[in-house]
C-alpha cells in the first residue's frame, strides 16, 4: 500500500476548497452589486419624483408633461398594484380551477 504524503493531502483539500471558496466569493460580489445597484435605482427615482413634483410647481401641468412623455413615475406602479388578483374572504387567492370559488380538490 502507497504511504500517504499528509502535507500533499492538505495542499490538495486546500486546492479544492479554493476553488470552492472563489465561487461564493463571485455570489457576494454579484449580491452586492446587486445592493448597490438597488440603492442606486431608489435614489433615481427619489430624483425623478422631487424633479417631477418642481415642474409641476413651475407651471407644468400634468397633461402637458404626460404629453411630452413625462407622467409621473408612481402612476405606472399604482397600475400593476391594482391588476393584482383580490384575495377571497379567507385571505387566499381564489383558485383558477375553480369557477364558482369552491376549492377543488384532486381525487
Amino acid at each position: 500500500m502507497a504511504s500517504i504524503n499528509i502535507e500533499e493531502t492538505k495542499s490538495q483539500a486546500r486546492a479544492l476548497l479554493n476553488s470552492r471558496i472563489k465561487s461564493v466569493e463571485e455570489l457576494v460580489q454579484a449580491r452586492q452589486r446587486v445592493t448597490d445597484l438597488k440603492d442606486q435605482l431608489a435614489a433615481a427615482e427619489r430624483d425623478d419624483k422631487r424633479a417631477y413634483v418642481k415642474a409641476t410647481r413651475d407651471g407644468w401641468s400634468p397633461d402637458e408633461l404626460k404629453k411630452l412623455g413625462l407622467e409621473p413615475a408612481a402612476a405606472g406602479r399604482r397600475r400593476k398594484t391594482q391588476a393584482k388578483t383580490p384575495a377571497s374572504p379567507n385571505g387566499t387567492a381564489p383558485d383558477a380551477d375553480s369557477a364558482d370559488g369552491e376549492t377543488v380538490q384532486d381525487h
